[in-house]
Protein backbone atom coordinates (compact mmCIF):
# COMPACT_ATOMS: atom_id res chain seq x y z
CA UNK A 1 0.00 0.00 0.00
CA UNK A 2 1.23 3.48 -0.83
CA UNK A 3 1.80 5.86 2.04
CA UNK A 4 -0.31 9.00 2.40
CA UNK A 5 2.73 11.03 1.32
CA UNK A 6 3.22 8.94 -1.84
CA UNK A 7 -0.48 9.30 -2.70
CA UNK A 8 -0.26 13.04 -2.11
CA UNK A 9 2.72 13.28 -4.46
CA UNK A 10 0.94 11.24 -7.12
CA UNK A 11 -2.10 13.50 -6.83
CA UNK A 12 -0.20 16.80 -6.73
CA UNK A 13 -1.43 17.97 -10.12
CA UNK A 14 -4.93 16.54 -9.83
CA UNK A 15 -7.69 19.11 -10.03
CA UNK A 16 -10.94 17.36 -10.87
CA UNK A 17 -12.89 14.36 -9.66
CA UNK A 18 -12.80 13.08 -13.25
CA UNK A 19 -9.20 12.12 -12.42
CA UNK A 20 -10.17 9.82 -9.54
CA UNK A 21 -8.16 6.97 -11.20
CA UNK A 22 -9.84 3.89 -9.71
CA UNK A 23 -11.26 5.64 -6.66
CA UNK A 24 -15.06 5.39 -6.57
CA UNK A 25 -17.93 7.52 -5.32
CA UNK A 26 -20.47 5.42 -3.42
CA UNK A 27 -18.13 2.65 -2.29
CA UNK A 28 -19.76 -0.42 -0.73
CA UNK A 29 -17.82 -2.18 2.04
CA UNK A 30 -18.57 -5.08 4.34
CA UNK A 31 -18.41 -4.79 8.14
CA UNK A 32 -19.46 -7.68 10.37
CA UNK A 33 -21.01 -9.45 7.37
CA UNK A 34 -23.23 -6.50 6.34
CA UNK A 35 -22.70 -4.18 3.35
CA UNK A 36 -22.45 -0.47 4.16
CA UNK A 37 -22.04 2.92 2.54
CA UNK A 38 -20.48 6.01 4.06
CA UNK A 39 -23.36 8.07 5.45
CA UNK A 40 -24.15 10.99 3.16
CA UNK A 41 -26.20 11.86 0.11
CA UNK A 42 -27.39 9.36 -2.57
CA UNK A 43 -24.83 10.80 -4.99
CA UNK A 44 -23.18 7.63 -6.37
CA UNK A 45 -23.62 6.54 -9.99
CA UNK A 46 -26.56 4.28 -9.02
CA UNK A 47 -27.81 6.27 -6.02
CA UNK A 48 -25.22 4.92 -3.57
CA UNK A 49 -24.77 7.06 -0.47
CA UNK A 50 -21.46 8.78 0.19
CA UNK A 51 -19.79 11.87 1.63
CA UNK A 52 -19.95 14.76 -0.89
CA UNK A 53 -16.84 15.10 -3.05
CA UNK A 54 -15.16 11.92 -1.75
CA UNK A 55 -13.86 9.00 -3.83
CA UNK A 56 -12.49 5.84 -2.20
CA UNK A 57 -10.46 2.66 -2.53
CA UNK A 58 -10.39 -0.03 0.13
CA UNK A 59 -6.88 -0.41 1.54
CA UNK A 60 -7.51 -3.31 3.94
CA UNK A 61 -10.32 -5.05 5.80
CA UNK A 62 -11.06 -1.97 7.93
CA UNK A 63 -9.24 0.80 6.08
CA UNK A 64 -9.85 3.13 3.13
CA UNK A 65 -7.92 5.79 1.30
CA UNK A 66 -9.90 8.62 -0.19
CA UNK A 67 -9.59 11.68 -2.37
CA UNK A 68 -11.60 14.67 -1.15
CA UNK A 69 -12.47 17.15 -3.91
CA UNK A 70 -13.98 20.62 -3.71
CA UNK A 71 -17.31 19.36 -5.06
CA UNK A 72 -20.62 18.81 -3.32
CA UNK A 73 -23.46 16.39 -3.78
CA UNK A 74 -24.79 16.14 -7.32
CA UNK A 75 -21.91 18.29 -8.62
CA UNK A 76 -22.57 21.35 -6.45
CA UNK A 77 -19.58 23.63 -7.24
CA UNK A 78 -17.03 24.75 -4.64
CA UNK A 79 -18.93 22.99 -1.87
CA UNK A 80 -16.08 22.78 0.66
CA UNK A 81 -13.98 25.88 -0.10
CA UNK A 82 -14.84 29.26 -1.60
CA UNK A 83 -11.28 30.05 -2.67
CA UNK A 84 -10.12 26.68 -4.05
CA UNK A 85 -11.04 25.85 -7.64
CA UNK A 86 -14.22 23.91 -8.26
CA UNK A 87 -13.33 20.20 -8.33
CA UNK A 88 -9.83 20.75 -6.93
CA UNK A 89 -8.31 17.90 -4.92
CA UNK A 90 -8.18 19.28 -1.37
CA UNK A 91 -7.23 16.29 0.77
CA UNK A 92 -6.00 12.72 0.78
CA UNK A 93 -8.03 10.91 3.44
CA UNK A 94 -7.21 7.81 5.49
CA UNK A 95 -10.07 5.98 7.24
CA UNK A 96 -10.14 3.28 9.88
CA UNK A 97 -13.30 1.43 10.96
CA UNK A 98 -13.42 0.84 14.71
CA UNK A 99 -15.62 1.32 17.76
CA UNK A 100 -15.96 4.58 19.68
CA UNK A 101 -14.93 5.00 23.32
CA UNK A 102 -13.50 8.03 25.12
CA UNK A 103 -10.09 6.36 25.23
CA UNK A 104 -10.13 5.44 21.54
CA UNK A 105 -11.39 8.90 20.60
CA UNK A 106 -8.40 10.54 22.32
CA UNK A 107 -5.96 8.00 20.86
CA UNK A 108 -7.27 8.47 17.32
CA UNK A 109 -7.35 12.27 17.64
CA UNK A 110 -3.72 12.28 18.81
CA UNK A 111 -2.84 10.59 15.48
CA UNK A 112 -4.84 13.08 13.38
CA UNK A 113 -8.16 11.17 13.14
CA UNK A 114 -10.23 14.06 14.49
CA UNK A 115 -13.44 13.34 12.57
CA UNK A 116 -15.64 10.29 13.02
CA UNK A 117 -18.30 9.39 10.50
CA UNK A 118 -21.26 7.05 10.44
CA UNK A 119 -21.89 4.27 7.98
CA UNK A 120 -25.32 3.17 6.79
CA UNK A 121 -26.42 -0.30 5.74
CA UNK A 122 -27.02 -0.76 2.02
CA UNK A 123 -30.15 -2.73 2.87
CA UNK A 124 -32.45 -0.52 4.95
CA UNK A 125 -30.07 2.33 5.81
CA UNK A 126 -29.52 1.52 9.51
CA UNK A 127 -26.33 2.83 11.09
CA UNK A 128 -23.82 0.31 12.39
CA UNK A 129 -24.71 -0.36 16.04
CA UNK A 130 -21.26 0.27 17.51
CA UNK A 131 -18.63 1.06 14.85
CA UNK A 132 -17.71 4.34 13.18
CA UNK A 133 -15.23 5.47 10.55
CA UNK A 134 -12.28 7.47 11.90
CA UNK A 135 -10.96 9.96 9.29
CA UNK A 136 -7.64 11.76 8.95
CA UNK A 137 -7.56 14.48 6.27
CA UNK A 138 -4.14 15.45 4.85
CA UNK A 139 -4.32 18.69 2.87
CA UNK A 140 -2.31 18.89 -0.33
CA UNK A 141 -2.52 22.68 -0.66
CA UNK A 142 -3.62 25.81 1.24
CA UNK A 143 -7.25 26.99 1.13
CA UNK A 144 -10.13 28.27 3.24
CA UNK A 145 -12.28 25.40 4.49
CA UNK A 146 -15.43 27.49 4.73
CA UNK A 147 -18.24 25.40 3.25
CA UNK A 148 -19.63 21.90 3.55
CA UNK A 149 -22.26 20.77 6.03
CA UNK A 150 -20.64 22.55 9.00
CA UNK A 151 -19.64 26.08 7.88
CA UNK A 152 -19.37 27.08 11.54
CA UNK A 153 -16.13 25.05 11.63
CA UNK A 154 -14.45 27.24 9.00
CA UNK A 155 -10.66 27.55 9.18
CA UNK A 156 -7.62 28.20 7.01
CA UNK A 157 -5.89 25.01 5.92
CA UNK A 158 -2.20 24.57 5.10
CA UNK A 159 -0.57 21.45 3.61
CA UNK A 160 -0.35 18.53 6.03
CA UNK A 161 -2.72 16.87 8.49
CA UNK A 162 -5.72 19.11 9.16
CA UNK A 163 -6.26 18.82 12.93
CA UNK A 164 -9.22 21.23 12.72
CA UNK A 165 -11.19 19.19 10.17
CA UNK A 166 -14.78 18.98 11.46
CA UNK A 167 -13.70 17.82 14.91
CA UNK A 168 -16.28 15.51 16.43
CA UNK A 169 -14.08 12.72 17.75
CA UNK A 170 -15.10 13.58 21.32
CA UNK A 171 -18.85 13.16 20.68
CA UNK A 172 -20.07 9.78 21.95
CA UNK A 173 -21.49 7.35 19.42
Amino acid sequence: MLSIFALTALASAETTSANANGFVLGIVFTVDGIDYYMAGAPDGPNGEFDVPGHYWVQAGPNQFVGKHYNTGSFGMPQFWSSDAADGELLYIVHDIIDTWSPEKAEAYASRGYVHRHEMRAVDGGAEHPDKVIWLKHTARTAFNFDGGPMPGMAHYVTPGVDLAFMNNYFMPY
